[in-house]
């Protein structure tokens, strides 16, 4: 006979406990709610607006940017 699912999730959660982990609660934004897409172009607008008024910024992404070909792998 199998064991009963929540069980089996019990068991799983105490050997996590064991090997030193913890468990967490992560909240992410509901890609399903019907607002969800509007908010994203309204704060990425709002990100490239801020972003375009900052010329240092700008200067440094540029000059980080020169920087890459030195990279090696």
């Amino acid at each position: 006979m199998t064991t009963p699912v929540s069980l089996r999730v019990q068991k799983h959660r105490n050997f996590l406990r064991k090997s030193g982990l913890r468990p967490i609660q992560i909240w992410v934004p509901d890609t399903r709610n019907p607002n969800f897409a509007n908010e994203c172009l309204r704060q990425s607008k709002l990100a490239a607006q801020t972003d375009s008024e900052d010329t240092k910024l700008s200067k440094l992404l540029d000059e980080a940017l020169l920087e890459i070909d030195e990279w090696t792998a």
